[in-house]
């Protein structure tokens, strides 16, 4: 299960790249980009929020994500978060269900699309699934919600966050490392494997931060979730989450180390301003090579019109995409745009 991850120090992690280095920002450098408006957007949707909203938005079918599912289905409940099931499990990729992307769900960028449902409002979660500690995937209100509605998943984080679960009293808590992985095998809340899913931690290029005193004390990646039926002898089937990243190498590796992706939730949006997003977030264009790279089957828009973070307004990335899609001749429908609480049948 255990591979190497690289530290910068003995307590700091790095990025594949060891020339990439994002969190050391001087104070009065966010002082001022903050006041400057570089942490929201410049400028509204067209129709302004409440319309963008209700486009954006479906209510959640509970009938449907209440059954086990082991053709793989995806829930999108806004910006990160999504509900993934397939092979009888369900997995829950970093819940953000709170009013603001902050501490303890009450400060921080404000929520401009009302979560779908709430962390008390979730089906049965098997797999809790944390890419890093920013507050927009890792989120104290919705996992003290999941919490005290009696949610007991297997959790698995980044190398250096598992110490944030334990102060909490939160159990079943497994830390990864980049190309570590673990095999789901039991059952799982009444989910009667068939078949085993295994959970690979891969590597992104990006950063952690909690406080002011533990920048890049944890590490941060996104995951693979591969899920191969015994009975048909088919082909694994392959999702991937890359996490908050910026363009990088880690692609290509990805693709030739554990196959091409079947289905890609892709990270569309918050990439404005350019010269301080370029190496954390990918935009649209390098959103596209990323999918190239990875050789995806299909992907979905994540990471978009949902928080007020960045610079661009929310409905500029499905534009940018389009545009990146048609400049390199790829079918728009390649990647799917769902609506916040929308739940689609992947294709196999």
């Amino acid at each position: 299960m255990k591979a190497s991850t690289q530290r910068v120090t003995s307590s700091r992690f790095a990025n594949s790249d060891p020339s990439i280095i994002i969190g050391n920002f001087p104070w009065y450098e966010m002082v001022w980009r903050s006041l400057r408006g570089d942490f929201k957007p410049l400028i509204p949707p067209t129709s302004g929020y409440t319309a963008f909203a209700k486009e954006w938005s479906v209510p959640v079918d509970h009938a449907r994500i209440a059954r086990r599912q082991h053709a793989p289905v995806i829930t999108w409940l806004g910006h990160v978060s999504m509900l993934l099931q397939v092979g009888g499990l369900n997995v829950l990729v970093d819940p953000t269900l709170a009013d603001f992307a902050g501490p303890y769900g009450r400060f921080g960028a404000p929520r401009m699309v009302p979560a779908p449902l709430k962390g008390d409002a979730l089906p049965p979660i098997d797999v809790l699934l944390i890419t890093h500690n920013h507050y927009d995937h890792l989120c104290d209100a919705t996992i003290a919600a999941m919490v005290a509605s009696g949610q007991t998943p297997r959790i698995l984080v980044p190398s250096g966050l598992k110490a944030w679960f334990d102060a909490r009293n939160i159990a079943n808590v497994t830390e990864v490392g980049w190309w570590d992985h673990v095999d789901i095998t039991a059952d799982c809340h009444g989910a009667h494997l068939i078949d085993p899913v295994r959970m690979h931690f891969t590597p992104a290029q990006h950063w952690s931060r909690r406080t002011p005193f533990d920048t890049n004390a944890s590490l941060w990646g996104g995951y693979m979730v591969e899920h191969k039926s015994a009975n048909t002898g088919a082909q694994a089937w392959r999702f991937l989450f890359p996490g908050d990243t910026g363009y990088s190498a880690d692609f290509k590796a990805i693709r030739k180390r554990l196959g091409a992706v079947d289905f890609l939730a892709l990270p569309i949006g918050a990439y404005l301003p350019r010269d301080f997003m370029k190496n954390m977030h990918v935009n649209p264009g390098d959103a596209v090579q990323l999918m190239l790279d990875l050789e995806a089957r299909q992907a979905m828009g994540v990471h978009w019109g949902t928080f007020k973070l960045t610079q661009e307004a929310f409905d500029h990335p499905p534009r940018d995409l389009a545009v990146a899609l048609r400049e390199r001749g790829i079918a728009q429908d390649k990647v799917w745009l769902l609506r916040h609480g929308e739940t689609r049948a992947i294709p196999q």
